[in-house]
């Protein structure tokens, strides 16, 4: 009887009980499974695989097929080294993304990596954000691709140092069946027999009629994040009261400047503008007149922290 050449099966540690295809023929032709001394026992049991003995007794036995989880294994190493063939589960970036988050946070990865908590992490979370903001505005889609990434790694990162928590452990597979059911829940019409929805419009009303429903919500304002800037805070409330019948002229009304601030945003949202982005992109194009009035001056051989009001309205642009 012919006997099969040794193989080395990879599983990937996320997906420790997704074998690929071509592994199947090689396990019931096999003398006999091992399983690694990385791979989860509970792989283990459903292969029904016997640990795998020392690295130099194994490459010794025929027709020998044993399923690890990384090439580096010891027993893996030596069968490959020895020639074994290697199959291996395609395993999808996203997937892989968060086996390198694992990685980095796990003993023997990144020393910053692993002290970081989600108080320490916040600052990152608003910088990324923006900087994703910055990209959406400018229309950048190179920089649209990566600002994506780096918000997309907060959210493995956060997933990830949750995993550690005593009493509430969670990781990123929680975070994302929990994604999928308010998706689901949220547009009955798409996946159940829902109220018919024809509009941008209307969906969005009834995806806050359904989100004030689940989470028992007793105020319209209620889950209006207070952390969001300023002006953005200013239109989602004047937004949400206006949707609950809440007159304008109960805004604020004081002539201070702040509340005359809280009253235009509160208007804007309310006229279906959106405040916080109309104030970023004026004051980025005030910026770029500023920029441009200090090159006109320097080309003149003016420096610009000695202009005066005058010096400015020279050199401002047109």
């Amino acid at each position: 009887m012919t006997v099969s050449p040794p193989t080395v099966v990879l599983v990937s540690a996320t997906l420790p009980g997704v074998l690929p295809a071509a592994a199947w023929p090689a396990l019931r032709t096999a003398e006999v499974v091992f399983a690694a001394a990385d791979l989860p026992e509970p792989t283990r049991t459903q292969l029904d695989a016997k640990p795998a003995p020392s690295p130099a007794e194994l490459v010794r036995l025929p027709g020998v097929v044993l399923v690890a989880g990384d090439a580096e294994e010891p027993g893996a190493a030596a069968l490959i080294a020895a020639g074994a063939a290697v199959l291996t589960v395609p395993v999808p970036p996203l997937v892989r993304a968060a086996e390198v988050m694992d990685r980095l946070r796990s003993p023997g990865g990144c020393p910053w990596d692993a002290v970081q908590t989600h108080d320490s992490l916040r600052q990152y979370l608003v910088e990324e954000t923006y900087e994703l903001l910055d990209a959406i505005e400018e229309d950048d889609r190179g920089a649209l691709r990566e600002e994506l990434g780096d918000v997309l790694l907060q959210v493995l990162f956060h997933a990830r140092v949750a995993t550690e928590h005593e009493a509430d452990p969670f990781g990123i597979d929680e975070v994302a069946d929990e994604l999928v059911t308010k998706l689901v829940g949220r547009h009955p019409h798409v996946f159940a027999d829902g109220e018919r929805v024809d509009t941008a419009e209307h969906q969005q009303v009834r995806w806050e009629e359904l989100k004030q429903t689940e989470k028992r919500r007793e105020s319209v304002v209620d889950g209006v994040a207070l952390g969001q800037p300023a002006v953005a805070l200013a239109g989602k409330l004047g937004h949400r009261t206006g949707r609950a019948g809440v007159p304008f002229d109960l805004m604020p009304a004081a002539t201070d400047e702040a509340s005359r601030i809280f009253r235009l945003a509160a208007a804007a949202r309310r006229a279906g503008a959106d405040p916080e982005g109309g104030l970023r992109s004026v004051a980025k194009e005030f910026a770029l007149r500023v920029r441009a009035a200090e090159r006109a001056a320097r080309a003149d051989g003016v420096e610009p922290a000695a202009l005066d009001a005058d010096g400015w309205r020279r050199y401002w642009p047109t």
